[in-house]
């Protein structure tokens, strides 16, 4: 019992760092295939990864040292299939005459161990079926290809990290293993009926993904600036590196949407189109206004207002009393200008000062009706 334990606790302080390395990828998909992050779903994943890494170290843990893996001359495999039958009478008190046995035979540390093994891979087979939406041969078959990597894991002494295996490769837990995930698949179908099904959740992800949010604006600019920032490389890496941000900036954001329709790469990869406030269609002239008062607004304003500073200081001849708290003023209005733009737009989704401007707003490309949804499923 306290290998499992050591092998859940393990699981558990691995997993975030695991969870963390997944975020982004799983984030990406999501956006680009629905438009939204949906609740249910990411709590079914994340599960199922944390089901995944705890199943792993229950395979190889607790972890031996190589001069003990060394000395061991225990079997490597056994072959036989259902031996784990006979030797379950063997090495219990079960006598099959003897009704009395039963229930103590239960108890024992053998019939655990069969068990433990019986319910490694249920969980396996309840995701496979209620999430992937695999059938039962599916199901079989990856439940199957789980069990022979666990075997294989520890028949070569975990990727050849110690001198033979510490483990046996055992045939039953093969068929244990498959056998768990079948009863996982049978368990899925009462499962399924309690909690909303995939397809439910597909279509609440694509009716989410119609709206716009907040978060999803941030990673598509996050994701453009990322893009962008190759851009440099690449043209900086080939070509002549003078001037190579504003270049760049001119080809990613203004050129390369005019093949887009108005898109930059990852607006158009996570479903966004700039429209006007009426949700028409933007003019070319629309799109150009808003991206350029955006950088203004949001990256040249302070450095415009930090150039202001130094020629007023030096118009002046400022003191370093005056000139301090000139700067203080300016460093304190726009901390505020920025501070309440993101409050309008996160907590009272108020259009920013640019949009507002520009006329212009994000409009999503998620389509909902149910052909595209069965189509894209």
């Amino acid at each position: 019992m306290e290998g499992y334990l050591e092998a859940i606790q393990t699981s558990v302080l691995f997993f975030p760092m695991i969870a963390f390395l997944f975020t982004t990828p799983y984030m990406i998909s999501q956006y680009h295939k629905y438009g939204a992050i949906h609740t249910f779903r990411t709590l079914i994943v994340y599960s199922f990864i944390l089901y995944l890494l705890t199943a792993y170290f229950l395979v190889i843990l607790p972890l031996p040292s190589i001069e003990e893996v060394a000395n061991l001359t225990t079997p490597r495999t056994q072959f036989v299939p259902f031996s784990f039958v006979t030797d379950f009478i063997t090495h219990t008190s079960l006598r099959i005459t003897d009704p009395s046995t039963y229930l103590q035979a239960l108890k024992e540390p053998y019939f655990y161990q069969v068990i433990y093994n019986l319910l490694l891979t249920v969980p396996f087979g309840i995701y496979l079926r209620y999430y992937f939406r695999c059938s039962f041969k599916k199901t079989v078959f990856f439940t199957f290809l789980l069990t022979l990597f666990f075997e294989l894991t520890q028949l070569t002494g975990l990727y050849g990290l110690y001198p033979r295996n510490y483990r046996l490769f055992d045939v039953d837990d093969l068929i244990i293993n498959t056998m768990g995930g079948i009863i996982g698949y049978l368990l899925a179908g009462m499962i399924q009926k309690l909690i909303p099904t995939r397809d439910e959740i597909d279509t609440e992800s694509y009716q989410l993904g119609q709206h716009v949010s907040c978060f999803r604006r941030i990673f598509t600019f996050g994701f453009d600036s990322f893009l962008y920032l190759l851009f440099v490389v690449g043209y900086t890496i080939c070509g002549n590196p003078n001037h190579s941000f504003f270049i760049m900036f001119i080809v990613y954001y203004f050129i390369l949407p005019l093949c887009l329709n108005g898109q930059t790469i990852g607006e158009r990869f996570f479903h966004l189109q700039i429209v006007t406030m009426d949700g028409e269609i933007v003019s070319k002239k629309g799109w150009i206004l808003r991206r350029i008062l955006f950088y203004v607004f949001y990256f040249l304003l302070p450095f415009l207002l930090a150039f202001l500073y130094v020629q007023v200081s030096r118009i002046f001849k400022l003191t370093d009393f005056l000139s301090l708290a000139l700067g203080s003023c300016f460093l304190i209005g726009i901390f505020l200008f920025y501070i309440y733009s993101m409050i309008r737009f996160l907590f009272f989704k108020k259009p920013l000062l640019y949009e507002v401007l520009s006329k212009t707003k994000y409009q999503s490309t998620i389509q909902t009706d149910e052909e595209e949804i069965q189509k894209k499923a």
